[in-house]
């Protein structure tokens, strides 16, 4: 099967693909990863979501988007938050017709040269998650203590929330457009890390389809990490309360919906 085409199990064909990619401060990576994204399987259009970044990444956005009519630029004032930007991304793309909107970090962490594993599960899921933590996915250059907080993290968003997900932290992950607009996306409010959480917990309670592929993930080279004491306070924090809400509300795992084997080894192309 190739992902050019992307036949689903429904019989819909999964053309437009766009790839959201929300900077603030990137100038260092943008040009790099927008040149690999542009040839890569399912020949995605890119939409650069910049947070009104000091550095001139959105002039550079600009710049690169006056030379290629498939790289697109949404300036947003002020710096407000990784979850915001991507909601602005996903609104445009819903807006402009795509049927695949995938998330893509700038700083060079996930690999475009590996989109193709996670279009090549779409025609299965609805959402596909790039997963570090399934067998397969591997991590390089990250100190053991970053390992820990993320194996860590996930390992209790999965108790809290009762969520089959090996990585329901990741940011590398594809979205068909139906599953964006079946949810109430006016009425998510995380931000930062948590955001990824969130968007996961809401797609596997509407009943939807999710699967993981394993990636390779690496820390990124040049720019500062937007990691920080205060984004980690905040998803444990949220998450214990969606959890308790769940339990409240009944919700949780009697409605979340896998497939039987949600983990699907596919090679590199």
């Amino acid at each position: 099967m190739t992902v050019d085409n992307l036949p689903a199990e429904d019989g819909d064909e999964l053309h437009r693909i766009l790839v959201v990619i929300p900077t603030y401060n990137e100038i260092e990576n943008l040009a790099e990863i927008v040149a690999r994204t542009l040839p890569a399987a399912g020949s995605p259009d890119v939409l650069v979501v910049d947070d009104g970044s000091p550095d001139g990444t959105g002039d550079l956005a600009d710049r690169i988007a006056a030379a290629d009519r498939r790289v697109h630029v949404l300036h947003r004032a002020s710096k407000d938050g990784l979850g915001a930007a991507y909601l602005a991304g996903f609104a445009w793309a819903l807006d402009h017709g795509y049927d695949v909107v995938v998330e893509m970090d700038a700083d060079g962490s996930h690999r475009p040269e590996q989109l193709g594993r996670l279009l090549a599960a779409l025609p299965q899921a609805d959402l596909v998650l790039g997963s570090r933590w399934v067998p397969g996915g591997r991590v390089h250059d990250w100190p053991p203590h970053r390992r820990l907080l993320s194996r860590g993290g996930n390992a209790f968003v999965r108790r809290a929330l009762r969520v089959p997900l090996g990585d329901a932290t990741g940011g590398y992950r594809a979205f068909r457009a139906s599953a964006l607009r079946s949810l109430d996306l006016e009425g998510v409010q995380s931000q930062g890390y948590c955001f990824q959480v969130d968007l996961a917990r809401r797609v596997l309670q509407a009943g939807l389809r999710v699967r993981e592929v394993p990636i390779d993930f690496s820390d990124r080279e040049l720019g500062t990490s937007k990691m920080s004491g205060a984004i980690v306070r905040e998803a444990v924090a949220q998450v214990t309360r969606w959890g308790l809400s769940d339990r409240v509300h009944r919700r949780g795992r009697a409605r979340v919906v896998v497939p039987p084997s949600p983990v699907v080894a596919i090679p590199p192309r």
